[in-house]
C-alpha cells in the first residue's frame, strides 16, 4: 500500500474547528426548567422503577459516584436523597433547537453529533470579524446562559481537527474551554489515558496494548505502517496515524443505511396479543421516520431477547417495496412466527435496511393496492404531522400512549435536521 500525503509532522495550523457539549444535557436541562431541582442530585432515567437505568445525571449525584449506567436501586444507595425523573424528549429537543438555531448565528458550517453535541467548523466563516475563536466561545458560553437559561453549562474544545477539538472539551469539566494545538498536544497526550481518547474503546485498547502501545504518546511514535499493517490491520491504522497529528479525517457524512426502534418490556411475556400490539407500535414508529426521509426499504430484521437472556435474530429481504406501517407489520410478524422456541420476551426490536429514496418513482398506469396504501400512509403522516404524533394510529395501537414512548437517540443526529427546520419555520 501506498501511504498517500504520509507525514509525521504535527498540523502546526491555527485551531479552526469548535466542539460544544451540553453538560449533563438531560438532567440540566430538567433543572433549568424546574428551579426547585437547583441545586439537588437529579438521574434522568429509563424507568424510575428499581430495575430503570440512569440515562443522565446531574453533577451534583456524580459528585456520589452516580453516573450514565448506574441501576437506580444502586443510585440510591449511593445518594438517598437523588431525584429520579423519566425523560422528557420533546424538551430536550427543543432545547437542541435552541442551541442550533443560536450557534448557526456564528457559521453555516454547523454539524450536530447527537443530542446534546455540535461541531463548528471556522475555517471559512466570515460571521467572527477577526475576534479569536477563545473570544467567541466564550461569547457563545455567555449567550447561551443568558438566552436559554442560567443553569445551562456548555464545555468548549478547540483544535485543528474534529478529533481534537472533542478531545479538547472534555478535559475540564463541567464549563470547560480548552484548546489543543501543536503546541501543546503531546504535553496534552501525556497526561491523558488511552481509553481518553475519543473512539478508544476496551476492544482498541487491548490491541494496542498487543502491539506494545500504552499511552497517548506511544500511540503518537507509531508509524503509519505499524498501525496499518499490525495494529488495526485497516485503513483505521492511517486514520488514526493522521487524526492524532490533527488532520481532518472525520468529517465524511456517511448516509443512512436503517431505520429502526426497540422496547423493553418491564415484565417479560409470551402473550401474542400484547406483543403484536408492541410490535404494532415499534412498525409505526419506525415507518414515520422512513417515510419522513422519503426512503422505502427492501428488508427488514427483528431480534429478540428472552427472559432467560438468549436471543434470536432473523433478517428478510422483501419482493415488494416496504413504505407503510402495514406492510412493515406484515413482514416483521411473519418474522416472528418462526421463532424456532416461543419463550417470555424481556426486549425486542426491529429495523428496516435496503433503502431507496422514493423518488424519482416508477408510476404505474393503473392504481393498486399497494399505491394505494401508500398514499394513504402519506395521508395519515401529514395529520399526526399538524394534530400531533399518533393522532390517527392503527385500531391495533388503541391506548399504548403509554407503551413505546419517545426517547432520544444517543450518539446520532440523523433524524434531527428535520427538527431544526421546522423550528427556524415555526418560530425564527
Amino acid at each position: 500500500m501506498v501511504y498517500l500525503n504520509q507525514t509525521s509532522r504535527l498540523n502546526d495550523a491555527e485551531p479552526q474547528v469548535m466542539h460544544i457539549d451540553l453538560n449533563s444535557a438531560f438532567a440540566s436541562i430538567e433543572q433549568q426548567a424546574n428551579p426547585l431541582l437547583r441545586g439537588k442530585p437529579v438521574g434522568v432515567c429509563s424507568y424510575t422503577s428499581p430495575g430503570g437505568i440512569i440515562l443522565a445525571a446531574s453533577y451534583e449525584a456524580k459528585a456520589k459516584g452516580v453516573g450514565t449506567g448506574t441501576v437506580n436501586r444502586d443510585a440510591q444507595v449511593l445518594c438517598p436523597d437523588i431525584v429520579l425523573l423519566m425523560p422528557d424528549p420533546d424538551k430536550y429537543f427543543y432545547v437542541n433547537a435552541l442551541l442550533y438555531a443560536l450557534l448557526h448565528r456564528y457559521t453555516d458550517d454547523l454539524t450536530p453529533l447527537s443530542i446534546d453535541e455540535f461541531v463548528i467548523d471556522f475555517s471559512h466563516s466570515r460571521k467572527i470579524h477577526n475576534r479569536s475563536l477563545v473570544q467567541i466561545a466564550q461569547e457563545i458560553k455567555a449567550v447561551i446562559k443568558r438566552e436559554i437559561g442560567c443553569w445551562m453549562r456548555v464545555n468548549i474544545g478547540l483544535g485543528t481537527n474534529r478529533f481534537l477539538a472533542k478531545t479538547a472539551a472534555g478535559l475540564h469539566k463541567p464549563d470547560g474551554l480548552d484548546v489543543i494545538s501543536s503546541k501543546n498536544l503531546e504535553q496534552t497526550y501525556s497526561q491523558l489515558a488511552l481509553r481518553d481518547l475519543c473512539g478508544i474503546s476496551f476492544k482498541y485498547e487491548a490491541r494496542l496494548n498487543v502491539a506494545g502501545i500504552y499511552t497517548p504518546l506511544e500511540f503518537l511514535e507509531a508509524s503509519v505502517e505499524h498501525l496499518h499493517k499490525r495494529v488495526f490491520k485497516s485503513i483505521e491504522g492511517y486514520r488514526w496515524y493522521h487524526r492524532l497529528r490533527g488532520w481532518e479525517v472525520d468529517s465524511v457524512a456517511y448516509g443512512r443505511k436503517s431505520f429502526g426502534n426497540d422496547f423493553a418490556i418491564y415484565i417479560a411475556t409470551d402473550d401474542r396479543k400484547q406483543l403484536s400490539r408492541i410490535l404494532m407500535k415499534l412498525c409505526e414508529k419506525t415507518g414515520r421516520r422512513l417515510r419522513k426521509n422519503n426512503t422505502y426499504a427492501r428488508g427488514i430484521h427483528l431480534w429478540l431477547l428472552y427472559e432467560d437472556r438468549s436471543y434470536w435474530h432473523k433478517s428478510l429481504k422483501t419482493h415488494r417495496i416496504l413504505y407503510s406501517t402495514q406492510d412493515i407489520y406484515r413482514s416483521v410478524q411473519q418474522i416472528f412466527n418462526h421463532q424456532p422456541d416461543k419463550q417470555p420476551i424481556a426486549k425486542l426490536g426491529i429495523s428496516v435496511f435496503g433503502l431507496e429514496p422514493t423518488s424519482p418513482e416508477q408510476l404505474e398506469l393503473f392504481d393498486t393496492p399497494a399505491t394505494k396504501q401508500r398514499q394513504i400512509a402519506t395521508a395519515v403522516d401529514s395529520m399526526n404531522d399538524r394534530y400531533g404524533e399518533f393522532t390517527i394510529t392503527p385500531a391495533r395501537m388503541m391506548n399504548m400512549d403509554e407503551t413505546v414512548i419517545k426517547r432520544v437517540p444517543f450518539g446520532s443526529a440523523k433524524d434531527l435536521k428535520q427538527t431544526y427546520e421546522q423550528f427556524v419555520k415555526n418560530y425564527l
